[in-house]
């Protein structure tokens, strides 16, 4: 039996930016539950939750304070199981950010560990006389110093985000009970965050500098000897729980080290940044990115489609070209093969936000950029100009309902600004329009679930000609020609090539008809789905029947 996450479509909801239900300016999971319906009409399968536990938020939410809580600005204990209960009764699972690698350095466990060398907890965090020249993903050193024991703690990230020791058995066995609790709340998995961090080199060996690339190669930090016992347990005692599904958002688009996470006894899959984060719009590079996945993989592993997230520019602004664009990436995303991740607002085609003022920025790791930048003897502008590039609140403004006074998100101002282009582009003037992002997106998404071979199904075919990027899926069932024009010119494909009989077209994103010859013009930046049915009679009425 297929399990049941290998033919889903994920929904990433950034907790502060969906829909605020009670009026305070911030999301929460009384405004999730409104809006279950929306996204039970969209089609999704699965949500993936942002943290929404206690935390000081000096990473909005990835620095937790208490694990065993709902943190006030998102609901209660009690909001979150009439979630949970109604998110299930519309078929939807859920799957929960948990960060396994650091606490907040508020959480009374560090406060026990720091308050004395002696404490039972010292050894729940790694301390050290002396830094070495460890240097935090966020920018500058890695250690920091504490006055009071005069010695230093290490952070990965944000000196508030403070590493736990995971070569401590209590360590490992109290993050384990945080699992069993949520797992026992009802949660359908986790995406586990910065999972390949969680051991170091115990050998604290300085870390050697890339001259070529001015940084500093990470070589002690991450991907430690050591890491994959640690996995395979974790995904062990996740799996004793009936139909659970583990994310792993490993810190790498290096495809050696990302395959090394999933698959048997390890997790279920791992971001593929490989593919996701591509920098621009390049059908040669993304179609070399999804071969090498394909021919690396083994049968026992599946990739991950994403193209944008709560830490990365939303694809229709990092790519350009509108919303045609979009809607190519959307129809790959939503045909390829592996497990799609749609992050909220790219339905509707929300843009990235680029702030003119530093004092409206949020995310921590803009703000430090900035702060490094002024150091640096930056100006202002050149400052700005960076943090706007590293800064994360580009993807992360509130939902666009509609043209209401705060976009529909609440009915007060909103944590983070609204752009003013915002306004225009929102889930009421996209409704019932057949032409719409949000129309293109529902129409992928019921194909596909009535497609198993959009699903499921092998790659029969997988080819570049001249930036026409296209690919068969073939199960037992029917085989399913998927088209991907990424030049600005039209361009014709002999369909005749693939089918051995009639075709029939599911969706093209544009307005295109299949020629005689079954040769098939392909409009510029074009999508488009084809259709041949396999196997009896029997199965081909059934599948007609359905489209």
């Amino acid at each position: 039996m297929v399990k049941w996450w290998k033919q889903s479509v994920f929904y990433e909801i950034y907790m502060p930016s969906f829909k605020d239900g009670n009026g305070d300016g911030m999301g929460d999971f009384a405004g999730i539950i409104a809006k279950l319906d929306y996204l039970t009409a969209l089609g999704i399968d699965g949500l993936w939750l942002t943290p929404f536990y206690p935390s000081p938020k000096i990473d909005n939410g990835y620095d937790i304070s208490d694990y065993y809580n709902i943190d006030p600005g998102y609901g209660t204990m009690k909001d979150f199981e009439s979630f949970i209960q109604e998110a299930h009764k519309r078929d939807i699972r859920l799957i929960v950010d948990l960060v396994l690698n650091h606490t907040s350095s508020e959480h009374q466990w560090f406060q026990d560990s720091k308050s004395s060398k002696n404490h039972p907890k010292r050894d729940w965090y790694i301390w050290r006389d002396e830094p070495n020249n460890w240097e935090s993903f966020f920018g500058g050193s890695a250690w920091e110093y504490d006055k009071a024991s005069d010695q230093y703690y290490y952070h990965a990230f944000a000196k508030e985000q403070v590493d736990l020791n995971w070569a401590n058995p209590q360590v490992k066995k109290a993050m384990f009970e945080v699992m069993k609790f949520w797992l026992e709340k009802g949660v359908d998995g986790f995406r586990l965050d910065v999972i390949n961090f969680l051991k170091v080199n115990d050998s604290y060996k300085d870390n050697p500098y890339d001259a070529e690339k001015n940084e500093q190669n990470h070589l002690f930090d991450k991907d430690q000897e050591g890491i994959f016992p640690i996995i395979s347990e974790i995904a062990e005692f996740v799996h004793q729980y009936p139909d659970k599904f583990l994310v792993g958002e490993v810190g790498s688009e290096d495809l050696d080290i990302l395959k090394q996470y999933s698959g048997n006894n390890k997790l279920d899959v791992v971001f593929n940044f490989n593919i996701g984060s591509l920098g621009e719009f390049d059908a040669d590079k993304l179609f070399q990115q999804l071969v090498d996945t394909d021919q690396a993989y083994d049968h026992a592993q599946i990739p991950t489609l994403f193209f944008s997230s709560h830490d990365m520019s939303r694809h229709i602004s990092r790519f350009g070209g509108g919303e045609d664009r979009a809607k190519l990436v959307a129809t790959l995303m939503l045909t390829a093969k592996g497990v799609p991740f749609i992050y909220y607002g790219d339905e509707i085609g929300m843009k990235d936000w680029i702030t003119d003022d530093i004092t409206k920025m949020k995310d921590v790791q803009g703000l430090l950029a900035y702060e490094f930048g002024i150091q640096s003897n930056q100006s202002h502008e050149q400052a700005l100009a960076v943090a706007n590039d590293k800064s994360r609140d580009k993807s992360r403004t509130p939902m666009v309902w509609n043209s209401h006074p705060n976009v529909g998100f609440s009915t007060t101002l909103p944590w983070i600004t609204i752009p003013t282009s915002a306004y225009k582009i929102n889930v009421e003037n996209q409704q019932n329009i057949p032409d719409s992002m949000l129309s293109f997106y529902k129409n992928l998404l019921k194909i596909r679930k009535r497609h198993s071979s959009l699903k499921s199904g092998h790659y029969d075919l997988l080819r570049i000609e001249e930036e026409m990027l296209y690919f068969v899926r073939k199960d037992s069932i029917e085989k399913i020609l998927v088209v991907l024009n990424f030049s600005e010119h039209p361009k014709s494909l002999d369909v005749a090539a693939f089918f051995a009989s009639d075709v029939k077209m599911l969706l093209s994103s544009k307005r295109t008809k299949l020629e005689s010859g079954n040769l098939v013009t392909i409009l510029a930046n074009e999508a488009m789905i084809l259709k041949e049915d396999v196997g009896d009679d029997s199965v081909k009425k059934r599948l007609c029947s359905n489209l």
